[in-house]
């Protein structure tokens, strides 16, 4: 089961195409996660309530490393069904590769609302602001096709037992909690009135979409550990994937209150922000019990001998929505524990994110990481 996620099961190809870009044909819609850890670092270290010198360029060069990751990974990707599409129509039939199509979407979507948050420093804020719509747009209707799609395919197609559940399945149901993350940043770039309020109003309806759909599929995850034990040492850092929808969620209320007063009136503008602290308070509690959970399970598997896998990708973007939810909380409540929780969290994530790039490079080095499963 393990190998199976990290890179998705074999088909035999036609003998036509069996020949062409052979690299690419194992080459699954996870690793779109290597996009969205990284862009997360230069939102999150941009939205910081602590700025050190030198850090928003930093930023800047983390998040056009980004783009041009997501750049190079979706014309692989394109080429990948071009010339491997038994391959590809094998992984949306496959339960433990299905899901990752969800990273597409959020992948998308982190580039594009970094290029509003620190990329308009290097391209300009029309041209941000037109990348951001544009990928604002593309990521949220792939998140809304996937988020029906994976399930139906879950449901119709897949094979799937309640021991087999897994944070994986978390992740075409988040997408839409990134829209409404970062949709509030185009709010200012549309027009006063009808606009931004719809667009307001559509984000909170992501939200709710996207939390109330976790919220049926978590039980399913917290009832397989506890009946069935830990997850192959492999899927271990799948774990901190529960950490997305919490974190994300408490940034999306957050950031929707920021845009409330310039987009709706009195008296749901006001009640939208006391929301933002009512609910993103408990929900950051529970994310904490959670990372201290998922981190206990880490340090064990790492002591039973657990390797690299693309897997480890897991511990970035779910802990930068952390990062950039009690950053949110922080500018709320004006607490400064807050403010020490996101900058704590960041250096989590910095360590996490330079761990898991270096050893993707030292794969792709030597083609580990692009070869059949065995």
């Amino acid at each position: 089961m393990a190998t199976t996620l990290v890179r998705p099961r074999t088909t035999v190809a036609p003998a036509s195409r069996a020949h062409k870009a052979p690299a690419l044909r194992h080459l699954g819609p996870n690793w779109y996660a290597s996009v969205m850890g990284t862009a997360i670092v230069a939102n999150a270290g941009a939205t910081l309530p602590y700025q050190l010198p030198g850090q928003r360029v930093a930023c800047q060069l983390v998040w056009a490393l980004s783009a041009a990751a997501l750049a190079v990974l979706l014309t692989a990707r394109a080429g990948h069904w071009l010339h491997h599409r038994d391959q590809a129509r094998a992984h949306l039939l496959d339960p433990a590769v299905a899901p990752f199509h969800g990273c597409l979407s959020m992948a998308l979507l982190a580039v594009g609302g970094g290029a509003l948050i620190v990329g308009k420093d290097l391209i300009g804020t029309e041209a941000a602001v037109a990348v951001d719509a544009v990928l604002f747009t593309a990521g949220t209707a792939i998140g809304l096709l996937v988020a029906v799609l994976v399930p139906y395919l879950m449901v119709t197609r897949h094979k799937v037992e309640p021991g087999q559940a897994t944070p994986v399945w978390l992740l075409p149901l988040v997408a839409p909690m990134v829209s409404a993350a970062l949709g509030p940043l185009l709010i200012p770039h549309l027009p006063a009135g009808q606009a931004r309020e719809a667009m307001l109003l559509g984000c909170y309806a992501l939200f709710g979409l996207s939390l109330l759909a976790t919220l049926l599929m978590l039980p399913l995850i917290l009832g397989r550990l506890i009946t069935s034990g830990p997850l192959p040492l492999l899927l271990t850092p799948t774990l901190f994937l529960v950490l997305g929808p919490l974190g994300q969620s408490t940034t999306a209320v957050n950031q929707l209150a920021d845009m409330a007063p310039r987009s709706i009136g009195a008296p749901y503008a006001g009640a939208l922000g006391a929301f933002a602290v009512v609910y993103g308070v408990p929900v950051m509690g529970f994310a904490l019990l959670w990372l201290a959970l998922a981190a206990a399970m880490l340090v064990r598997a790492a002591r039973r001998g657990m390797g690299f896998a693309m897997t480890w990708w897991a511990l970035t973007f779910p802990v930068g929505t952390c990062v950039t939810g009690a950053a949110g909380l922080a500018r709320h409540t004006g607490l400064t524990a807050f403010a020490w929780l996101a900058a704590a969290l960041f250096l989590a994530l910095l360590t996490a994110w330079v761990t898991a790039a270096v050893h993707t490079l030292r794969g792709l080095r030597s083609g580990r990481l692009l070869l059949a499963p065995r």
